[in-house]
């Protein structure tokens, strides 16, 4: 169900983005770096679903409080009864009529630099610069390709010979990633864009989820010292770590996957506490925000839940 243009008017949609999910995750970031929450209000299912479709089972009575409804399949049907498309968050939902707009998920991020901009906070980072957008979008493809997708590639794989092709493509990924931040702060320089946004909401779950469940245990994030820094960069960015659970992330991944983890288990590790850790990268220049300012505080009854949050 790609985005066929929504007219674009502050009040009108609900973003619906799972915490748990990384794609979702992207949303509730740029939405918050480039202050659009009183423009678009937001829904956060809880971080697990049955094959029906993810539920508001976070909210009271189990309903939405602005849709009115228990699943977000339903905002699904009321566009199309005879949808044949995933059921997927993020959604974007028109209020008016309780139907999905868009879950294109790659589009909704740059719909919200780009489209969105006269609802930008003061200040607001441009996170998706016209000069960059070249070498932005051939980055982002190769981010997605071979590392948000190539962890799935490795958890999913139906055979040792499609698992070791996997695991070596991702790492030889992450390697050439790594090398790339050596000498800059960032992925395309002195400040940070959409790219950063694509490649956090992987690395962000790497120690908590996929290092086991997903097999990628070449080595821990934790142990990649590159990544490991500027994943703690960003993540004591505002508009980062602040909107990270782990504990929905790890509920999420290791109740849904039945089939790779059927006991459904849920593991008690790591500490997260180490993601407050002093992480150096300032010695690189640069400034998070480039021209902008850090957004303010998280809106009330948007933050995580004490046991979500690395400094619980």
């Amino acid at each position: 169900m790609g985005d066929e243009g929504y007219p674009v008017e502050s009040g009108r949609y609900r973003l619906v983005a799972a915490r748990a999910c990384p794609w979702a995750n992207r949303t509730l970031i740029v939405r918050r770096l480039l202050g659009l929450e009183d423009a678009i209000s937001v829904g956060l299912p809880g971080p697990t679903h049955d094959a029906d479709s993810w539920t508001f089972d976070l909210d009271e009575g189990g309903v939405d409080p602005v849709l009115q409804i228990p699943r977000i399949k339903d905002a699904y049907l009321k566009r199309d009864p005879n949808s044949p498309h995933g059921i997927t968050v993020p959604a974007i939902v028109d209020t008016r009529d309780g139907a999905v707009v868009t879950n294109d998920f790659a589009q909704i991020t740059l719909d919200f630099s780009t489209e969105w901009k006269e609802f930008h906070r003061e200040g607001a980072p441009d996170l998706y610069p016209e000069h960059l957008r070249d070498e932005m979008d051939q980055l982002m493809r190769y981010i997605y390709t071979e590392i948000n997708n190539g962890v799935y590639r490795c958890g999913f794989a139906g055979s040792q010979e499609a698992y070791n092709d996997a695991f070596h493509r991702l790492f030889d990924a992450l390697d050439t990633i790594s090398e790339r931040l050596e000498t800059r702060r960032y992925l395309t320089g002195d400040h940070i864009t959409e790219a950063d946004v694509r490649l956090f909401t992987t690395l962000v779950r790497f120690d908590a989820v996929y290092h086991g469940h997903f097999k990628t245990n070449r080595q821990k994030l934790s142990e990649m010292p590159v990544l490991w820094a500027y994943a703690r960069d960003l993540f004591q960015t505002p508009g980062f770590g602040d909107t990270v659970d782990f504990d929905q992330i790890k509920k999420h991944y290791y109740i849904v996957h039945k089939d790779i983890n059927p006991t459904q288990i849920v593991p008690l590790g790591p500490d997260n506490s180490v993601w407050l850790s002093e992480h150096g990268r300032g010695a690189l220049g640069g400034s998070p925000f480039g021209e902008g300012t850090a957004p303010g505080p998280v809106r009330p009854g948007e933050e995580v839940r004490p046991e979500g949050r690395a400094d619980a």
